[in-house]
């Protein structure tokens, strides 16, 4: 796939209604951060979401289990939502496709090739530089033209 190109509606849309179990990795315990945030409203909308952060100490975010690792979670996932640096994507493509995670999404400003190629030939679906919280909800967002200003 190119990710140069726009993602297609049906493309996103189909990933959202499909996954069930969202990894996301760099979720934060803090309410001003926005993965906490994302965190949030997909939990709230009906996603399974396992927080993965190897802060010491760190033990739950929002009453659910954090993980230090995607390796460490013990249930299967289904995709892996990236809030860390764009550096970071292709180590995390690399454990995504161990875990057999069949998505992985990178939040808003987290792009790197090279981690696309690798999770696409595992067979994987790639979102880069998206966030599935907006993404969610962008078909209400449709403007109303025939609506006076």
């Amino acid at each position: 796939m190119n990710h140069d190109e726009p993602y297609t509606e049906a493309y996103l849309q189909g990933i959202l209604k499909s996954v069930k179990t969202i990894a996301m990795v760099g979720a934060s315990p803090d309410k001003t951060k926005f993965s906490y945030g994302v965190l949030r409203v997909l939990h709230e909308t009906g996603y399974d979401m396992i927080p993965v952060n190897p802060r010491a100490g760190l033990t739950e975010i929002r009453g659910i289990r954090v993980y230090p690792t995607l390796q460490s979670i013990d249930r299967p996932v289904d995709m892996v939502e990236v809030f860390r640096r764009s550096e970071d994507l292709l180590g995390i493509a690399r454990d995504a496709v161990a875990i057999g995670a069949k998505v992985l999404w990178g939040q808003i400003g987290v792009r790197d090739d090279e981690a696309a190629r690798l999770a696409e030939e595992a067979g994987m679906k790639v979102v880069m530089n998206r966030c599935p919280k907006i993404e969610l909800f962008r078909p209400f967002w449709k403007p109303k033209l025939h609506l006076s200003i």
